[in-house]
């Protein structure tokens, strides 16, 4: 299977990412398995993934909680080494093209009062739930990598 394949299935195509790349071949290791498990289960047992219910949560802590993802996934990297480049192809895209743009927003953001005033509050959960639709969609993909059952739509959400 070929990348471009791959990131077909997932509806992972708005990924800006290089037309020689897509043609490479997907072929994941035992190493970007172990990788993929590590960052799915840290991705679907956060707010990265889950609902957040209008009246629940704090806005800092589920930025803090996104923006954790940039030192989960660089342990990730470092810890199942450089033979995990399949996982580290998508890991690093998906980081740089979702979350960073995101999260560099709305740190400053929030350091400069946004979560003082309820429109910057709903403005930020409207802009989760479009990263977390983005990250599902990601969780999906990684197990798919890891060769496991996906989980991302086991619970049941409502508002």
């Amino acid at each position: 299977m070929k990348w471009k394949e791959w990131l077909d299935k997932w509806s992972m195509t708005g990924l800006s990412i290089n037309a020689g790349f897509l043609n490479m071949d997907w072929a994941p290791q035992d190493r970007d398995r172990d990788a993929a498990w590590e960052l799915y289960i840290e991705l679907l047992t956060r707010i990265t993934t889950q609902h957040l219910q209008p009246d629940h949560g704090d806005e800092s802590a589920a930025l803090e909680s996104i923006h954790a993802l940039f030192g989960l996934t660089r342990e990730t990297l470092k810890n199942q080494g450089r033979h995990c480049t399949e996982f580290a192809k998508i890991a690093i895209v998906v980081l740089n093209q979702y979350v960073r743009p995101f999260t560099a927003k709305w740190h400053k953001a929030s350091l400069e009062g946004a979560f003082d005033a309820p429109e910057g509050c709903q403005e930020f959960r409207d802009e989760l739930a479009t990263l977390q639709e983005q990250l599902r969609q990601y969780t999906k993909m990684l197990a798919d990598m890891a060769n496991v059952e996906d989980l991302t739509t086991l619970e049941k959400t409502e508002d």
